[in-house]
């Protein structure tokens, strides 16, 4: 297991190939970023979005949270992380795309399809409760199907359901709606199944997800 003395090396490990080799990549980036593409995926440490599409720094922008979850669009006050972060995407860096990754053996939303952190007070997994109560309305689809399964098939129903929330609730922002009408903002949903490594991409119009090409 890695500790903190093992992420030293790693970035003594670093200093010596990745930036020294890519110096000049490295003295751009200090100048300003300018990512086309905008990550949201979940933040389970299997599941990196720039190791699984082996991108280099300064080429995408991500925002990881529990369960790769976008909140509705909301003027109240508060601390609304993810709804900043998209802002800074999307009316600052101009990003082209946003992409909302799901994966295989999501804890967010084994818990939103168990409720068994439905009672739990603030961190004791009250806090988690209460993010993904985003899902109750895709927890609803899930149980009509499959009843009480909680079989490995309601596990990947609810977790695909889950970027189909995402994107709704994307389009619920005003500047992503204008820019996706306007052709210049594309919304793409994808879900990473870890036990085989492979990538699904969501067809919208029909609902599903198949694998992505592996060639061009």
């Amino acid at each position: 297991m890695t500790d903190f003395a093992d992420m030293l090396a790693g970035y003594r490990r670093f200093r010596d190939t990745g930036w020294t080799q890519q110096r000049e990549r490295w003295g751009e980036l200090s100048e300003g970023q300018s990512p086309r593409v905008m990550v949201i995926a979940c933040s389970d440490s299997r599941v990196d979005p720039a190791q699984i599409f082996d991108t280099s720094p300064g080429e995408i922008f991500v925002v990881r949270n529990v369960a790769a979850l976008v909140p509705p669009f909301e003027t109240n006050p508060g601390r609304h992380g993810v709804s900043a972060a998209l802002e800074f995407a999307v009316q600052v860096l101009k990003v082209g795309e946003i992409v909302v990754m799901g994966h295989g053996k999501c804890g967010g939303c084994k818990a939103a399809l168990s409720q068994d952190l439905k009672d739990a007070p603030p961190g004791e997994g009250g806090f988690i409760h209460s993010w993904i109560e985003l899902l109750d309305d895709a927890r609803d689809k899930v149980v009509e199907r499959f009843g009480d399964d909680r079989s490995r098939n309601a596990e990947r129903a609810m977790e695909q359901e889950g970027v189909k929330v995402s994107l709704a609730n994307l389009r619920t922002f005003p500047c992503v709606r204008a820019k996706e009408r306007a052709g210049e903002l594309k919304l793409i949903g994808s879900f990473f199944a870890i036990a085989d490594g492979q990538l699904h991409l969501l067809d919208e119009q029909s609902g599903e997800f198949a694998p992505a090409a592996l060639e061009n």
